[in-house]
């Protein structure tokens, strides 16, 4: 891959409108306010992230843990675009690196608007209804290649299908963002038929024609039988979304009480050398409020891990051209770094993804998602029915729930179900129980 490809403005379904001219915000800065200003961006603030949507303590949603992501990915994109920029001089590639920091940023703010309500349980939810609850009756008839679709359902396959898919009424290529922008939120690849035992692929069978081309196009090889190298980019999107949920994560910890401040203290100040710690400390002297001496430890941590994960992207760029580097830049960060944030991560999993309040709004989602989409599948699966026709009333035009294709109408719950806010299913499930009336 070379980086002359990689970085095209070329847009889905507006390819033969492409203006070279100089414009005041570059191709890539539209895409960025595109999605700032798109209803799907819009209703992640009422997306669960890990904990449930605030009362009186104010913690992350999927809105606010994005525009987080993107923050620190066009920080970490910025750095590593110089690193790359001093090393080769300004020639006609690495010219183009100045615009990695908006790709970056704009993947960023993408790479969640795929995910279902009530956290990362709802995907499994949705997966699970598929492949081990009511809507295994469907397999024998879908093809081989649908039904693996259903039954893995990736939030991050859902996002490229949002960004690309013609919705009904809306316009050839979805959002019409730059090949540049598309590629750079494909975490995965590669099919759900590939998806292997973790359940992750990266695009639909419907929008499989789409990745094919932008890939193409990009100069993307295959590497393995239908699987595809990453764009470079997705490497700091994925970087930038691993820090702020791992550190984030530990934040909202200490305000809802789960972990205390010294806790926190212990493992966000590990990431330093004893010079550093003595500094920190020094500087929380004059910060009486936990809150705010968290939020300080939180600033330097993630200052530390965007240096640290820059230099790796950088120092491995002819690795991660080639399609050969392997695993994950947080991961592959050496030393202090690496193994603080390891000691953040098994906190996490001991501690917070198990806390009571997390696993309450986990099982209360399951239970909703999965009412609402027996109900939505049995609709579409007996649309002649009149309980079907009142309810398929109810789901907006956009989703195609009368398609004389089974698979499409099923892909239709899917799109609807997933694009649901928490407070939306939860309202829609109280509707079809007959516990929410209008009021006469």
């Amino acid at each position: 891959m070379d980086w002359n490809r990689l970085i095209s403005d070329k847009r889905l379904g507006l390819e033969q409108y492409h203006d070279p001219q100089k414009q005041t915000r570059s191709d890539f800065q539209r895409d960025y306010d595109r999605l700032i200003f798109s209803s799907p961006f819009r209703r992640l603030q009422n997306k669960t992230q890990v904990f449930p949507l605030p009362g009186s303590i104010f913690v992350h949603n999927r809105l606010t843990h994005s525009l987080e992501v993107s923050s620190v990915g066009r920080s970490m994109a910025n750095e590593a675009a110089n690193l790359l920029i001093d090393r080769h001089g300004k020639d006609i590639q690495t010219a183009k690196l100045r615009d990695m920091a908006d790709i970056v940023a704009t993947a960023c703010l993408a790479h969640d608007l795929g995910n279902p309500p009530f956290g990362h349980n709802g995907e499994k939810t949705i997966s699970t209804f598929f492949s081990e609850g009511p809507g295994l009756t469907l397999k024998p008839l879908l093809t081989k290649h649908q039904w693996s679709d259903f039954a893995n359902f990736e939030g991050n396959a859902n996002s490229f299908r949002l960004l690309t898919h013609q919705f009904e009424g809306r316009r050839e290529g979805g959002y019409a963002m730059t090949y540049s922008a598309l590629a750079s939120v494909v975490k995965y690849p590669y099919p759900s038929t590939l998806a292997g035992t973790k359940g992750k692929f990266g695009y639909f069978q419907t929008e499989e024609d789409i990745y094919l081309k932008v890939a193409d196009d990009l100069g993307i090889p295959e590497i393995g039988h239908g699987i595809h190298a990453r764009h470079p980019f997705v490497y700091l999107m994925e970087a930038a979304d691993d820090i702020c949920y791992q550190i984030m994560d530990i934040e909202d910890a200490h305000k809802l009480k789960i972990l205390s401040i010294d806790e926190v203290k212990r493992l966000l100040l590990d990431f330093f050398d004893e010079k550093e710690q003595l500094h920190m400390t020094d500087s929380m002297k004059r910060l009486d409020d936990p809150n705010e001496q968290v939020g300080y430890m939180r600033s330097k941590v993630i200052g530390a891990l965007v240096g640290g994960c820059s230099k790796e992207f950088a120092d491995n760029e002819k690795l991660i051209l080639a399609g050969e580097y392997e695993g994950c830049l947080v991961n592959n960060i050496k030393g202090r770094l690496s193994d603080a944030y390891a000691r953040c991560s098994d906190t996490a999993w001991a501690k917070i993804y198990n806390a009571p309040q997390v696993v309450d709004i986990e099982l209360a989602g399951n239970r909703i998602i999965t009412y609402l989409m027996e109900n939505l599948v049995g609709a579409v699966v007996e649309p002649e029915k009149a309980y079907s026709r009142l309810l398929l009333e109810k789901v907006p035009r956009q989703y195609d729930v009368r398609s004389e294709h089974l698979s499409l109408r099923l892909q239709a719950v899917v799109d609807h179900m997933a694009a649901m806010t928490d407070v939306y299913a939860l309202d829609l499930f109280r509707t079809l129980n007959g516990h929410s009336l209008p009021a006469v």
